[in-house]
Protein backbone atom coordinates (compact mmCIF):
# COMPACT_ATOMS: atom_id res chain seq x y z
CA UNK A 1 0.00 0.00 0.00
CA UNK A 2 1.53 3.04 -0.79
CA UNK A 3 0.75 6.92 0.55
CA UNK A 4 -1.87 8.78 -1.04
CA UNK A 5 0.83 12.34 -2.91
CA UNK A 6 -0.54 14.59 -0.57
CA UNK A 7 0.34 13.32 2.49
CA UNK A 8 -0.66 15.50 6.07
CA UNK A 9 0.81 14.64 9.23
CA UNK A 10 -0.23 16.29 12.61
CA UNK A 11 1.67 15.23 16.32
CA UNK A 12 -0.20 15.33 19.24
CA UNK A 13 1.39 17.82 21.77
CA UNK A 14 1.66 15.43 24.83
CA UNK A 15 1.15 18.56 27.42
CA UNK A 16 -1.02 21.27 26.47
CA UNK A 17 -2.23 23.81 28.28
CA UNK A 18 -6.14 23.30 29.93
CA UNK A 19 -6.83 26.87 29.19
CA UNK A 20 -4.80 28.50 26.29
CA UNK A 21 -7.68 26.70 23.80
CA UNK A 22 -9.96 29.48 25.09
CA UNK A 23 -8.48 32.55 23.79
CA UNK A 24 -6.41 31.05 20.30
CA UNK A 25 -9.29 32.55 18.30
CA UNK A 26 -7.61 35.73 19.17
CA UNK A 27 -4.09 35.09 19.10
CA UNK A 28 -4.22 34.01 15.10
CA UNK A 29 -5.80 36.94 13.88
CA UNK A 30 -2.88 37.84 12.37
CA UNK A 31 -2.71 35.15 10.46
CA UNK A 32 -5.89 35.17 9.69
CA UNK A 33 -5.37 39.09 8.01
CA UNK A 34 -2.56 37.64 6.08
CA UNK A 35 -4.08 34.17 4.67
CA UNK A 36 -6.78 36.10 3.82
CA UNK A 37 -4.36 37.81 1.51
CA UNK A 38 -2.55 34.36 0.61
CA UNK A 39 -6.06 32.82 -0.34
CA UNK A 40 -7.26 35.90 -2.68
CA UNK A 41 -3.51 34.94 -4.22
CA UNK A 42 -3.89 31.40 -4.25
CA UNK A 43 -6.99 32.14 -6.61
CA UNK A 44 -5.62 34.13 -9.11
CA UNK A 45 -2.03 31.47 -9.17
CA UNK A 46 -4.77 28.30 -9.83
CA UNK A 47 -6.30 30.84 -12.70
CA UNK A 48 -2.91 30.88 -14.01
CA UNK A 49 -2.09 27.28 -12.94
CA UNK A 50 -4.97 26.43 -15.00
CA UNK A 51 -4.17 27.83 -18.20
CA UNK A 52 -0.95 26.78 -17.77
CA UNK A 53 -1.98 22.71 -17.56
CA UNK A 54 -4.63 23.33 -20.26
CA UNK A 55 -1.56 24.35 -22.86
CA UNK A 56 1.65 22.62 -22.15
CA UNK A 57 0.45 19.73 -18.73
CA UNK A 58 2.47 21.10 -16.66
CA UNK A 59 1.88 23.13 -13.04
CA UNK A 60 4.25 25.55 -13.23
CA UNK A 61 7.09 24.89 -10.09
CA UNK A 62 7.32 28.56 -8.77
CA UNK A 63 3.58 29.00 -8.89
CA UNK A 64 3.10 25.07 -7.29
CA UNK A 65 5.22 26.19 -4.28
CA UNK A 66 3.68 29.16 -3.58
CA UNK A 67 0.33 26.88 -3.45
CA UNK A 68 1.67 24.20 -1.35
CA UNK A 69 2.80 27.28 1.06
CA UNK A 70 -0.56 28.42 1.38
CA UNK A 71 -2.06 25.43 2.35
CA UNK A 72 1.16 24.35 4.56
CA UNK A 73 0.37 27.72 6.47
CA UNK A 74 -3.73 27.23 6.88
CA UNK A 75 -3.00 23.71 7.63
CA UNK A 76 -0.35 24.99 10.64
CA UNK A 77 -2.96 27.39 11.39
CA UNK A 78 -5.93 25.26 11.36
CA UNK A 79 -4.06 22.51 13.50
CA UNK A 80 -2.80 25.04 16.23
CA UNK A 81 -6.51 26.48 16.09
CA UNK A 82 -9.91 24.97 15.81
CA UNK A 83 -9.38 22.63 13.31
CA UNK A 84 -7.71 20.36 15.55
CA UNK A 85 -6.06 22.30 18.86
CA UNK A 86 -3.45 19.17 19.16
CA UNK A 87 -0.44 21.76 20.04
CA UNK A 88 0.05 25.27 21.79
CA UNK A 89 3.21 26.00 19.59
CA UNK A 90 2.59 29.17 17.78
CA UNK A 91 2.76 28.62 13.84
CA UNK A 92 4.94 30.40 12.31
CA UNK A 93 4.37 32.96 9.62
CA UNK A 94 5.83 30.90 6.72
CA UNK A 95 5.27 29.63 3.28
CA UNK A 96 8.44 26.93 3.96
CA UNK A 97 8.09 23.31 5.15
CA UNK A 98 8.90 23.90 8.42
CA UNK A 99 9.43 20.33 9.30
CA UNK A 100 10.38 20.75 12.82
CA UNK A 101 6.64 22.54 13.88
CA UNK A 102 3.97 19.99 14.75
CA UNK A 103 1.80 19.37 12.09
CA UNK A 104 3.17 19.29 8.32
CA UNK A 105 1.93 18.91 4.55
CA UNK A 106 3.74 17.38 1.42
CA UNK A 107 2.44 17.54 -2.38
CA UNK A 108 4.85 15.35 -4.36
CA UNK A 109 5.43 17.73 -7.42
CA UNK A 110 3.89 16.12 -10.70
CA UNK A 111 5.93 16.50 -13.69
CA UNK A 112 2.91 15.92 -16.24
CA UNK A 113 -0.59 16.39 -15.31
CA UNK A 114 -3.47 15.50 -17.75
CA UNK A 115 -4.69 18.63 -19.56
CA UNK A 116 -8.78 17.07 -20.28
CA UNK A 117 -8.79 16.27 -16.74
CA UNK A 118 -8.07 19.92 -15.38
CA UNK A 119 -11.49 20.48 -17.08
CA UNK A 120 -13.97 18.09 -14.68
CA UNK A 121 -11.89 18.04 -11.60
CA UNK A 122 -14.25 20.10 -9.85
CA UNK A 123 -16.97 17.88 -11.18
CA UNK A 124 -15.15 14.23 -10.60
CA UNK A 125 -14.71 15.58 -6.79
CA UNK A 126 -18.43 16.68 -6.08
CA UNK A 127 -18.72 12.98 -3.81
CA UNK A 128 -16.07 14.52 -1.96
CA UNK A 129 -16.86 17.77 -1.92
CA UNK A 130 -20.27 16.50 -0.02
CA UNK A 131 -18.12 15.00 2.36
CA UNK A 132 -15.72 17.57 3.38
CA UNK A 133 -19.04 19.86 3.49
CA UNK A 134 -20.06 18.22 6.62
CA UNK A 135 -16.85 18.03 7.99
CA UNK A 136 -16.02 21.54 7.88
CA UNK A 137 -19.46 22.78 7.76
CA UNK A 138 -21.19 24.39 4.76
CA UNK A 139 -21.28 23.34 1.21
CA UNK A 140 -17.37 22.59 1.08
CA UNK A 141 -17.55 23.44 -2.25
CA UNK A 142 -14.00 24.37 -3.93
CA UNK A 143 -10.79 23.68 -3.18
CA UNK A 144 -10.33 26.90 -1.43
CA UNK A 145 -12.78 25.23 1.64
CA UNK A 146 -9.81 24.96 3.15
CA UNK A 147 -8.44 28.62 3.32
CA UNK A 148 -12.30 28.76 5.15
CA UNK A 149 -12.26 25.96 7.36
CA UNK A 150 -8.86 27.67 8.82
CA UNK A 151 -11.06 30.94 9.60
CA UNK A 152 -14.01 28.93 10.93
CA UNK A 153 -14.25 28.26 14.65
CA UNK A 154 -16.54 25.98 14.98
CA UNK A 155 -17.85 24.85 11.64
CA UNK A 156 -19.09 21.19 10.98
CA UNK A 157 -18.29 17.83 12.58
CA UNK A 158 -14.58 18.98 12.79
CA UNK A 159 -15.44 21.69 15.02
CA UNK A 160 -17.80 20.28 17.15
CA UNK A 161 -15.21 17.85 18.11
CA UNK A 162 -12.61 20.23 18.35
CA UNK A 163 -14.95 21.77 21.28
CA UNK A 164 -15.59 18.84 22.91
CA UNK A 165 -11.91 18.26 22.88
CA UNK A 166 -10.75 21.49 24.29
CA UNK A 167 -13.79 21.34 26.90
CA UNK A 168 -12.45 17.92 28.18
CA UNK A 169 -9.13 18.95 27.71
CA UNK A 170 -9.85 21.83 30.09
CA UNK A 171 -11.41 19.78 33.10
CA UNK A 172 -9.36 16.75 33.33
CA UNK A 173 -5.47 18.48 31.44
CA UNK A 174 -5.66 15.54 28.77
CA UNK A 175 -6.68 15.64 24.57
CA UNK A 176 -8.90 12.68 24.05
CA UNK A 177 -6.44 10.84 21.85
CA UNK A 178 -9.17 8.95 19.79
CA UNK A 179 -11.23 12.14 19.00
CA UNK A 180 -7.47 13.36 17.51
CA UNK A 181 -7.64 10.55 15.73
CA UNK A 182 -10.35 10.84 13.86
CA UNK A 183 -9.97 15.00 13.73
CA UNK A 184 -7.05 13.78 12.13
CA UNK A 185 -8.81 11.61 9.58
CA UNK A 186 -11.26 14.82 8.62
CA UNK A 187 -8.68 17.63 8.03
CA UNK A 188 -6.51 14.88 5.94
CA UNK A 189 -9.41 14.21 3.89
CA UNK A 190 -10.08 18.09 3.25
CA UNK A 191 -6.58 18.89 2.52
CA UNK A 192 -6.78 16.19 -0.40
CA UNK A 193 -9.63 17.42 -1.83
CA UNK A 194 -7.83 20.69 -2.00
CA UNK A 195 -4.91 19.83 -3.69
CA UNK A 196 -6.76 17.76 -5.89
CA UNK A 197 -9.50 20.91 -6.76
CA UNK A 198 -6.75 22.98 -7.09
CA UNK A 199 -5.24 20.91 -9.57
CA UNK A 200 -2.11 19.59 -7.59
CA UNK A 201 -2.35 16.00 -8.39
CA UNK A 202 -4.07 14.01 -10.38
CA UNK A 203 -4.34 10.86 -8.19
CA UNK A 204 -8.06 10.91 -6.90
CA UNK A 205 -8.24 11.01 -3.33
CA UNK A 206 -8.92 7.62 -1.91
CA UNK A 207 -12.81 7.23 -0.37
CA UNK A 208 -11.38 5.85 2.64
CA UNK A 209 -11.11 7.62 6.17
CA UNK A 210 -7.13 7.32 7.41
CA UNK A 211 -7.35 8.62 11.06
CA UNK A 212 -4.13 9.26 13.24
CA UNK A 213 -1.47 11.69 12.97
CA UNK A 214 0.48 9.82 10.49
CA UNK A 215 -0.15 8.87 6.89
CA UNK A 216 -1.11 4.99 6.47
CA UNK A 217 1.24 2.80 4.59
CA UNK A 218 4.81 2.79 3.71
CA UNK A 219 6.87 5.70 4.03
CA UNK A 220 7.99 6.21 0.37
CA UNK A 221 5.46 7.71 -2.29
CA UNK A 222 5.54 6.19 -5.67
CA UNK A 223 6.82 9.75 -7.60
CA UNK A 224 10.15 11.27 -8.90
CA UNK A 225 12.19 12.32 -6.33
CA UNK A 226 11.64 16.08 -5.69
CA UNK A 227 14.38 18.79 -5.94
CA UNK A 228 15.03 20.96 -3.30
CA UNK A 229 11.85 23.54 -3.00
CA UNK A 230 13.25 26.69 -3.89
CA UNK A 231 12.36 28.99 -1.83
CA UNK A 232 13.66 32.19 -3.02
CA UNK A 233 11.26 31.61 -6.70
CA UNK A 234 8.44 31.41 -4.37
CA UNK A 235 9.06 33.85 -2.27
CA UNK A 236 9.33 35.76 -5.73
CA UNK A 237 6.48 35.00 -6.95
CA UNK A 238 4.64 35.47 -3.41
CA UNK A 239 6.10 39.61 -3.93
CA UNK A 240 4.85 39.56 -7.41
CA UNK A 241 1.27 38.42 -6.38
CA UNK A 242 1.09 40.55 -2.90
CA UNK A 243 2.49 43.57 -5.24
CA UNK A 244 -0.33 43.08 -7.83
CA UNK A 245 -3.06 42.99 -4.96
CA UNK A 246 -1.96 46.08 -3.14
CA UNK A 247 -1.90 47.76 -6.73
CA UNK A 248 -5.21 46.93 -7.23
CA UNK A 249 -5.91 48.32 -3.79
CA UNK A 250 -3.99 51.16 -4.02
CA UNK A 251 -6.42 52.07 -7.74
CA UNK A 252 -9.46 51.39 -6.06
CA UNK A 253 -8.57 53.69 -3.07
CA UNK A 254 -7.23 56.11 -5.11
CA UNK A 255 -10.31 56.07 -7.36
CA UNK A 256 -12.48 56.70 -4.68
CA UNK A 257 -10.28 59.77 -3.27
CA UNK A 258 -10.50 61.02 -6.79
CA UNK A 259 -14.23 60.78 -7.31
CA UNK A 260 -14.71 62.83 -3.77
CA UNK A 261 -12.24 65.74 -4.78
CA UNK A 262 -14.47 65.51 -8.10
CA UNK A 263 -17.45 65.61 -6.62
CA UNK A 264 -16.53 68.51 -4.52
CA UNK A 265 -15.56 70.78 -7.08
CA UNK A 266 -17.72 69.73 -9.61
CA UNK A 267 -21.06 68.69 -7.88
CA UNK A 268 -22.08 71.37 -5.85
CA UNK A 269 -25.20 74.04 -6.49
CA UNK A 270 -24.79 78.04 -6.45
CA UNK A 271 -25.39 77.67 -2.17
CA UNK A 272 -22.07 74.86 -2.09
CA UNK A 273 -23.89 72.13 -1.25
CA UNK A 274 -24.04 68.98 -2.78
CA UNK A 275 -28.02 67.82 -4.00
CA UNK A 276 -29.64 64.32 -4.34
CA UNK A 277 -31.39 63.64 -7.39
CA UNK A 278 -35.02 65.12 -6.89
CA UNK A 279 -37.47 61.97 -6.64
CA UNK A 280 -41.87 62.17 -6.51
CA UNK A 281 -43.32 60.53 -3.38
CA UNK A 282 -46.73 59.16 -3.34
CA UNK A 283 -48.52 57.68 -0.68
CA UNK A 284 -52.66 57.04 -0.03
CA UNK A 285 -51.99 56.74 3.28
CA UNK A 286 -51.19 60.19 5.71
CA UNK A 287 -47.30 60.39 5.50
CA UNK A 288 -44.67 59.15 3.81
CA UNK A 289 -41.62 57.95 6.09
CA UNK A 290 -37.93 58.24 4.93
CA UNK A 291 -35.93 55.31 6.21
CA UNK A 292 -33.99 56.08 9.68
CA UNK A 293 -30.69 57.00 8.83
CA UNK A 294 -27.19 56.75 11.23
CA UNK A 295 -25.36 59.85 10.94
CA UNK A 296 -22.28 58.50 12.07
CA UNK A 297 -22.42 55.50 9.34
CA UNK A 298 -19.89 52.63 10.37
CA UNK A 299 -18.22 55.44 12.29
CA UNK A 300 -17.62 58.14 9.78
CA UNK A 301 -18.17 60.69 12.63
CA UNK A 302 -16.10 59.74 14.81
CA UNK A 303 -13.23 59.54 11.91
CA UNK A 304 -13.76 62.73 10.36
CA UNK A 305 -15.98 64.69 12.85
CA UNK A 306 -19.39 64.78 13.48
CA UNK A 307 -20.25 67.75 11.59
CA UNK A 308 -18.90 65.40 8.64
CA UNK A 309 -22.73 65.78 6.75
CA UNK A 310 -22.78 69.65 7.41
CA UNK A 311 -26.24 71.58 7.03
CA UNK A 312 -28.67 69.51 5.42
CA UNK A 313 -31.86 70.63 3.61
CA UNK A 314 -34.43 68.79 2.99
CA UNK A 315 -37.13 70.47 -0.23
CA UNK A 316 -40.89 69.53 -0.82
CA UNK A 317 -43.72 71.01 -2.62
CA UNK A 318 -45.17 74.37 -0.53
CA UNK A 319 -47.85 73.06 0.32
CA UNK A 320 -46.24 69.64 2.35
CA UNK A 321 -45.13 69.65 5.51
CA UNK A 322 -41.40 68.26 6.38
CA UNK A 323 -40.00 67.06 9.95
CA UNK A 324 -37.03 65.42 10.80
CA UNK A 325 -36.98 64.18 14.77
CA UNK A 326 -35.24 61.29 16.71
CA UNK A 327 -36.64 57.99 15.14
CA UNK A 328 -37.97 56.28 18.42
CA UNK A 329 -40.19 59.57 18.60
CA UNK A 330 -41.01 59.01 15.14
CA UNK A 331 -41.82 55.73 15.17
CA UNK A 332 -44.24 56.22 18.39
CA UNK A 333 -46.00 58.99 16.10
CA UNK A 334 -46.38 56.93 13.43
CA UNK A 335 -47.25 53.45 15.38
CA UNK A 336 -50.78 52.37 13.98
CA UNK A 337 -51.12 55.18 11.64
CA UNK A 338 -51.90 54.05 7.46
CA UNK A 339 -48.33 55.42 5.88
CA UNK A 340 -45.27 54.50 3.78
CA UNK A 341 -42.05 53.74 4.36
CA UNK A 342 -39.43 54.58 1.92
CA UNK A 343 -36.11 53.55 1.10
CA UNK A 344 -33.55 53.80 -2.11
CA UNK A 345 -33.88 57.05 -2.59
CA UNK A 346 -31.75 56.49 -5.86
CA UNK A 347 -32.27 55.27 -9.01
CA UNK A 348 -35.57 52.78 -7.19
CA UNK A 349 -37.42 54.14 -4.53
CA UNK A 350 -38.87 51.17 -2.52
CA UNK A 351 -42.31 51.53 -0.68
CA UNK A 352 -43.14 49.47 2.44
CA UNK A 353 -46.57 50.30 3.43
CA UNK A 354 -48.00 49.69 7.33
CA UNK A 355 -51.55 49.64 7.54
CA UNK A 356 -53.74 51.58 10.03
CA UNK A 357 -55.94 54.78 10.55
CA UNK A 358 -55.50 58.57 10.51
CA UNK A 359 -52.39 60.24 13.09
CA UNK A 360 -53.61 61.28 16.41
CA UNK A 361 -52.99 64.94 15.86
CA UNK A 362 -51.21 67.25 13.08
CA UNK A 363 -47.50 66.99 12.39
CA UNK A 364 -47.29 70.43 13.12
CA UNK A 365 -48.09 69.74 17.12
CA UNK A 366 -45.76 67.65 17.74
CA UNK A 367 -42.58 68.89 19.88
CA UNK A 368 -39.83 65.89 18.85
CA UNK A 369 -38.91 67.92 15.42
CA UNK A 370 -35.42 69.05 15.48
CA UNK A 371 -36.17 70.71 12.23
CA UNK A 372 -39.59 71.33 10.15
CA UNK A 373 -41.32 73.50 8.02
CA UNK A 374 -43.79 73.94 5.11
CA UNK A 375 -42.00 73.39 2.06
CA UNK A 376 -38.35 72.80 3.20
CA UNK A 377 -36.03 72.58 6.51
CA UNK A 378 -32.98 72.76 7.25
CA UNK A 379 -31.02 71.04 9.97
CA UNK A 380 -27.50 71.11 11.23
CA UNK A 381 -26.61 67.09 11.27
CA UNK A 382 -25.38 65.71 14.82
CA UNK A 383 -25.09 62.37 15.54
CA UNK A 384 -27.87 59.68 16.82
CA UNK A 385 -30.67 57.99 14.55
CA UNK A 386 -33.12 60.05 12.37
CA UNK A 387 -35.79 59.87 10.68
CA UNK A 388 -37.98 62.67 8.52
CA UNK A 389 -41.51 62.51 7.58
CA UNK A 390 -43.40 64.25 4.79
CA UNK A 391 -47.41 64.73 5.34
CA UNK A 392 -50.00 67.32 4.52
CA UNK A 393 -50.24 70.16 7.40
CA UNK A 394 -53.48 68.87 7.97
CA UNK A 395 -52.65 65.20 8.75
CA UNK A 396 -54.97 64.78 6.25
CA UNK A 397 -54.84 61.09 3.67
CA UNK A 398 -52.96 60.87 0.14
CA UNK A 399 -49.41 62.57 -0.08
CA UNK A 400 -47.90 63.34 -3.30
CA UNK A 401 -45.20 65.28 -3.56
CA UNK A 402 -41.10 65.72 -5.33
CA UNK A 403 -38.55 65.65 -2.96
CA UNK A 404 -34.86 67.12 -3.02
CA UNK A 405 -31.86 66.67 -0.42
CA UNK A 406 -28.94 68.70 -0.49
CA UNK A 407 -26.27 68.44 1.90
CA UNK A 408 -22.90 70.79 2.12
CA UNK A 409 -20.72 67.67 3.11
CA UNK A 410 -17.47 69.87 4.72
CA UNK A 411 -15.74 66.86 4.84
CA UNK A 412 -15.79 65.51 1.46
CA UNK A 413 -12.57 67.55 0.30
CA UNK A 414 -10.54 66.33 3.46
CA UNK A 415 -11.55 63.22 2.69
CA UNK A 416 -11.22 62.87 -0.87
CA UNK A 417 -7.47 63.92 -0.51
CA UNK A 418 -6.81 61.61 2.46
CA UNK A 419 -7.94 58.83 0.43
CA UNK A 420 -5.84 59.45 -2.30
CA UNK A 421 -2.89 60.26 -0.52
CA UNK A 422 -3.50 55.85 0.81
CA UNK A 423 -4.25 54.90 -2.59
CA UNK A 424 -0.79 56.45 -3.71
CA UNK A 425 1.23 55.36 -0.80
CA UNK A 426 -0.52 51.54 -1.44
CA UNK A 427 0.57 51.60 -5.14
CA UNK A 428 4.06 52.59 -4.39
CA UNK A 429 4.25 49.33 -1.68
CA UNK A 430 3.11 47.35 -4.34
CA UNK A 431 4.60 48.73 -7.25
CA UNK A 432 8.00 48.29 -5.20
CA UNK A 433 7.32 44.61 -4.56
CA UNK A 434 7.11 43.86 -7.83
CA UNK A 435 9.99 46.08 -9.17
CA UNK A 436 12.06 44.31 -6.03
CA UNK A 437 10.86 40.73 -7.46
CA UNK A 438 11.42 41.45 -11.20
CA UNK A 439 14.90 43.15 -11.02
CA UNK A 440 16.16 40.76 -8.34
CA UNK A 441 19.27 38.97 -10.19
CA UNK A 442 18.86 35.48 -9.55
CA UNK A 443 22.57 33.65 -8.28
CA UNK A 444 23.20 30.44 -9.86
CA UNK A 445 24.32 26.95 -8.45
CA UNK A 446 27.48 25.19 -9.18
CA UNK A 447 25.59 22.62 -11.44
CA UNK A 448 24.79 26.17 -13.69
CA UNK A 449 20.88 25.88 -12.84
CA UNK A 450 18.92 28.67 -11.71
CA UNK A 451 18.18 28.54 -8.34
CA UNK A 452 16.94 30.97 -5.65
Amino acid sequence: MTTYPVRVRGRLDPALSRWLWLVKWLLVIPHYVVLALLWVAFAVVGVVAFVAILVTGRYPRPLFDFALGVLRWTWRVAYYSFGALATDRYPPFSLGEEPDYPATLDIAYPERLSRGLVLVKWLLAIPHLLIVGVFLGGGGYVAFRAGEWAFSPAGGLVGLLVLIAGVVLLVTGRYPRGVFDFVLGMDRWALRVAAYVGLMTDAYPPLRFDTGGDEPGVATVDAPPRRPPRTGIANRVVAVVMGVLLLLVGVLVSAAGSLGLWADRNQRDATGAVAAPARVLRTDGYAVELATADVEWAGAGRLVGEDWLGDIVLRVDPEAFVGIGPAADVERYLSGVDHDRVTGLGDRVDYRHSAGTAPPTAPDSQLFWVSSGHGSLTWTARPGDWTAVVMNPDGSRGVATSVVATATLPALAPAGWALLGVGVVVLVLGGGLVLFAVTRPLPTTTEGEIDA
